[in-house]
């Protein structure tokens, strides 16, 4: 799980999720996840990997989960869930 923290962790658009208090757990990170590649690439446009690929599996199902969102609506909703890990877990 930690290759997908960092991927979210290393866009610069995210510089506010780095300096939380605490960090997020992994059903916001796959949130945020999901939402940044559907704002970045748009539907997804790759197979599901194999079952015992866990790690893969998951940024999958979070990127699929967002298919048919817009890029713009996944980024307005990628800062509406930033705002609210800020809330949560304050800066």
């Amino acid at each position: 799980f930690d290759e997908l923290e960092k991927q979210i962790y290393n866009d610069p658009t995210a510089e506010e999720v780095k300096v939380l208090k605490q960090t997020p757990n992994r059903q916001e990170i796959s949130s945020l996840y999901g939402l940044y590649k559907q704002a970045t690439v748009g539907d997804i446009d790759i197979d599901a990997p194999g079952m015992f690929s866990f790690v893969a599996k998951e940024k999958w199902n979070a990127w699929n989960a967002k298919k048919g969102l817009s890029k713009e609506d996944a980024e307005v909703e990628y800062i509406k869930v930033v705002e609210s890990l800020k809330e949560k877990y304050g800066i």
